[in-house]
């Protein structure tokens, strides 16, 4: 496994330290089961243990962490965050993910901001309308998908905000569009800028990458050829390769295989199937192979892994 990627310890000050502190009651008194709240794309999640890794999909979202420390792993890379630091996830990736410090004395507490192309876009374009904006940039290599960063006190004060909003309703529909374009802008001028530049860009080196993981996601049950992939995405093999790796941390190969594994995992937890017959519908004919690669991933051959999570299921 590569190197864990996190930035330096967050540096405190009393202002940053009140804006935390705040946005952790706001967390408490609003999160509920599913995350969501009335202000669209705006997410809050409480954990009250740690938990096992588990394999899920990021979206496209900003999440920042007030209370606990959660661990991302994609590839050979891993993404370590904690409070005051956010992670940024420009691409929808396949990751095993799992809160590393939670209690219910001190539940993990987190935000997340759902990451639209179109409101990101429009405000690229308005940006660029100021006198004082730059002159635009020449296309760059795609960003890694995902990234981790430290959140100022600006940031925090814009977040901090948009939640404050869910006790004012009246306030809402109004207010909370432009917080986010605040909170947005804020990450343009971030050390995960480009990431989130590039996806409001429709011509840029990662949304060309997203289209390709989209299309392997929507077809993981179906052989393709790379080049012909490349070609569609308007990018020569060589350059393609190296554009998916960066975002995602795999070959465009290894991203179908742990889409394959994933989708196979949630059949199992629902016991409609066997083994083999889940295994031929995401795509294995070989089902020695499925189940080896299968126990690879998850540390158990596929029948005990489904009757363990249905246990633990159950019991939770």
């Amino acid at each position: 496994m590569g190197a864990i990627a996190a930035p330096a310890a967050r540096r405190s000050s009393p202002r940053a330290d009140a804006l935390l502190a705040e946005l952790r009651e706001l967390i408490v008194r609003h999160a509920r089961p599913d995350e969501a709240t009335a202000i669209d794309g705006v997410l809050l999640s409480a954990a009250g243990r740690p938990g096992e890794p588990e394999a899920s999909t990021t979206g496209t979202v900003m999440a920042m962490i007030a209370q606990g420390t959660k661990r991302l792993a994609i590839g050979d890379r891993t993404y370590d965050y904690g409070p005051g630091q956010y992670l940024v996830a420009s691409v929808d990736l396949p990751i095993t993910g799992h809160y590393t410090h939670a209690s219910a004395d001190e539940p993990a507490l987190g935000f997340g901001l759902i990451l639209r192309p179109q409101t990101i876009a429009a405000l690229l374009l308005d940006a660029e309308r100021t006198p004082e904006s730059t002159p635009p940039r020449r296309a760059r290599p795609a960003p890694p998908g995902l990234g981790v960063g430290e959140a100022g006190p600006e940031l925090l004060d814009a977040v901090v905000r948009i939640v404050r909003l869910l006790d004012s309703p009246r306030d809402r529909a109004v207010l909370a569009p432009m917080i986010e374009r605040e909170i947005l802008w804020r990450l343009l001028n971030g050390r995960l800028g480009e990431a989130v530049r590039q996806v409001g860009l429709a011509d840029s080196s990662l949304t060309h990458v997203s289209r390709a993981v989209r299309w392997i996601t929507e077809h993981h049950d179906e052989p393709f050829r790379v080049e012909e992939l490349a070609r569609s995405c308007g990018m020569s093999t060589s350059a393609f390769h190296r554009n998916f790796h960066a975002v995602t941390a795999l070959s465009p190969i290894r991203f179908q295989k742990q889409i394959r594994l994933q989708k196979a995992r949630l059949l199992l937890l629902t016991g409609a199937e066997d083994v083999a017959t889940v295994g031929y519908r995401v795509g294995y004919d070989n089902a020695s192979q499925f189940s080896r690669e299968y126990r690879r991933q998850f540390g158990l051959p596929p029948g005990r892994d489904a009757d363990r999570l249905r246990a633990s299921a159950a019991t939770g």
